[in-house]
């Protein structure tokens, strides 16, 4: 998350909320621009986001991310991902299936994020997910061009 925000937040016309579940998880610095807030069930904020927020599932446990992919399934969302292997990512696609999420929603959620041929450094990880995002507006902007 540190890393990504200090990567993220330089750019222009982006809106960080940076969510984590207690205060000490923040830097003493944060980037100006940068809302923090501590949620001590991040997955109940999802419910409040905008409908075409981008989500990025960054936790340090594997139930939180599950609560969380959950709950943005539950809310809709512009754009969603979460960390972690493809082997992590099996096993959530099943239990949100489980859970009553139609497969073509699942599929929405892209995992693992980032650029493997980066590397597993936190600021390798926050490039490779910065650059897809960025790849990805583009796309939107693009097709929104198109379209008008």
């Amino acid at each position: 998350g540190r890393a990504l925000v200090s990567v993220m937040a330089p750019l222009p016309g982006r809106a960080i909320t940076w969510v984590d579940t207690g205060p000490e998880r923040f830097p003493d610095e944060v980037p100006e621009g940068v809302e923090v807030v501590t949620a001590a069930d991040p997955a109940r904020l999802a419910a409040h986001a905008p409908g075409d927020a981008v989500h990025l599932v960054l936790t340090y446990s594997h139930a939180l991310d599950l609560a969380l992919c959950d709950a943005l399934l539950r809310r809709g969302f512009g754009w969603a991902g979460l960390i972690g292997s493809a082997t992590k990512w099996a096993r959530f696609r099943r239990r949100l299936a489980e859970a009553g999420h139609p497969d073509a929603q699942i599929s929405r959620i892209r995992c693992p994020i980032g650029d493997k041929s980066l590397g597993k450094h936190p600021q390798a990880i926050a490039v490779g997910v910065a650059a897809a995002l960025m790849r990805e507006t583009a796309q939107q902007d693009a097709l929104k061009d198109k379209i008008a």
